[in-house]
């Protein structure tokens, strides 16, 4: 070839590349970026066919993300293990395949009917994958008549699956981000409305229950005031009554306040407050097991959800679970808080699905909403007859640590 010739090839070559970087970089819908970018690397290589397949971790699959118009209906549907057929032998080794023809010979090869191999003679292959060498996928191009694909074309494809892979790891971590914000809106949502719930709750105890007896306090003292001359013993009645109802008031009032947070923490801490609420509400019922370490440096947030968390499992085994045995264990283990309360009650049913919940979900939705408000993770096992298990884990920061 001239160097005439040659300045030209590599000018064509740049355009294409320049074209395969407008189009990566033309959108953050990844699906549009995979469909342009096949469409131009099956014109740049003069192939009759691409097909783009995306390595899937969690299914350990590779995946047809992206095919030539006419296999759109494949797209999603053909998927290949690690080393089966030829795509799966490229993103196992990380190597280029090329079959100028007789393809059936090799015995990498595997028919797919979606795909029509009976169609093409030639096809090059060639792994996708990241600058740290981790599999994205793998380019298939197929020409109908039988092709020597060149090094050219060989080092065009590599290139552009370098760009290619690139695109995915930006338009992953995108994803990733929009996720984030999705679940921060999300979660500052719950925030408010678990506030909201808590001051509808607190409203409500207040009004139904300081409030009416402060009301029937007012009465017995407008009674009292009135038969103090004419009726003094009526009159010590009503005082003593509503001496009774001040009584109840302040117990109601008590409530309200440790239901706004438990002053127990304040004044013992979050471990010694599990015992005593483990020993207040089931000792004499079952037998206690509790290993309740002194955890020190969370953030009060942090302790008030553990703690009613807690709360909320002892009050369904004392109601519920007609169990023998519980267990409460406080304890921190590798960078996190970990909270497990077990019994050995009836149990109940578990949902089989990803989505569901227990039909006997006694409270379970506001343990989930309280762990998922501090960032922790909330496991609850439970089989009918087998008892229940509740475990929260919450990460402790290097500042609460360092606290």
């Amino acid at each position: 070839m001239t160097a005439e010739g040659t300045l030209d090839r590599v000018e064509a070559e740049n355009r294409l590349l320049h074209r395969v970087i407008e189009t990566i970089t033309s959108s953050v819908d990844l699906d549009n970026v995979l469909a342009a970018t096949v469409a131009l690397v099956t014109e740049a290589t003069g192939g009759d066919a691409c097909f783009l397949h995306l390595w899937d971790p969690d299914e350990e699959l590779l995946v047809l993300r992206a095919a030539t118009p006419g296999f759109q209906d494949a797209v999603g549907q053909v998927s290949l293990r690690l080393g089966e057929g030829v795509a799966g032998w490229v993103a196992a080794t990380h190597e280029v395949v090329l079959i100028p023809e007789n393809k059936w010979a090799d015995p990498r090869y595997k028919y797919i009917p979606d795909l029509h191999g009976e169609m093409f003679t030639s096809m090059l292959s060639t792994p996708v994958v990241s600058r740290s060498g981790d599999l994205i996928g793998v380019f298939n191009v197929h020409s109908r008549s039988r092709r020597d694909f060149s090094d050219a074309d060989v080092a065009f494809l590599r290139l552009t699956a370098s760009l290619i892979a690139g695109a995915i790891e930006h338009a992953n971590l995108f994803l990733a981000l929009a996720e984030q914000e999705a679940e921060l809106e999300s979660l500052v949502r719950k925030t408010i409305e678990v506030q909201e719930e808590e001051r509808r709750r607190v409203a409500t105890e207040i009004h139904d229950g300081v409030t009416q007896q402060l009301v029937s306090m007012w009465y017995r003292l407008q009674a009292c005031s009135h038969s103090l001359r004419s009726d003094p013993d009526r009159a010590e009645h009503e005082l003593g009554e509503a001496s009774r109802l001040v009584d109840e008031a302040l117990d109601e009032a008590r409530v309200a306040i440790y239901n706004l947070r438990p002053s127990v923490l304040d004044d013992l801490g979050l471990g010694p407050s599990l015992r005593t609420l483990a020993h207040r509400q089931l000792d004499g019922r079952v037998e206690l097991d509790l290993e309740v370490d002194d955890v020190v440096g969370l953030p009060p947030h942090h302790e008030v959800a553990l703690y009613r968390i807690a709360q909320e499992a002892v009050t369904n085994i004392r109601k519920h679970s007609d169990a023998t045995r519980v267990g409460v264990a406080l304890h921190e283990d590798d960078g996190e808080v970990v909270l497990t309360v077990r019994d050995d009650g009836q149990g109940f049913e578990m949902p089989t699905g990803r989505v569901g919940r227990p039909t006997t979900s006694f409270g379970l939705t506001g343990m989930r909403e309280r762990v998922s408000l501090i960032g922790g993770k909330l496991d609850i096992a439970s089989a009918p007859g087998r008892g229940t298990t509740v475990e929260v884990h919450i990460p402790k920061t290097e500042s609460e640590v360092a606290s």
